[in-house]
């Protein structure tokens, strides 16, 4: 299973399989794994589940390539929830790129209509 990282700015805040997704949208979820460069923007991701575009977060492949989106939020519900409570969300990552990157969730989405 590929590991992709999760970077805000230049700083290395988390990690995630992202396992779960949704292949005509583009979009890509999973489990958020903090590192250690995530408290300093932990509090915005608690609280601001609306626009964490000042965050300029990104996601890496592990062979280091930036995935394209259009979108990228941490969601982290720590203070209510017990863990796992932290979820990251990419958004509008374009195809073919998805299938490459993703082929599992492609696999499920296309035997519902088999």
């Amino acid at each position: 299973m590929m590991r992709f990282s999760i970077y805000s700015g230049l700083v290395l805040v988390g990690y995630s399989a992202l396992d779960y997704g949704d292949p005509p949208m583009g979009v890509a979820f999973g489990q958020f794994e903090p590192a250690d460069g995530y408290a300093a923007i932990q509090n915005q991701c608690s609280t601001n589940h609306h626009d964490q575009i000042v965050l300029d977060l990104s996601v890496q492949t592990e062979a280091g390539l930036v995935i394209p989106c259009a979108g990228l939020a941490i969601l982290d519900y720590s203070e209510e929830l017990p863990p796992p409570c932290i979820e990251v969300s990419i958004f509008g990552i374009p195809h073919p790129l998805y299938g490459e990157l993703f082929p599992k969730q492609v696999t499920l989405y296309e035997r519902q209509f088999s």
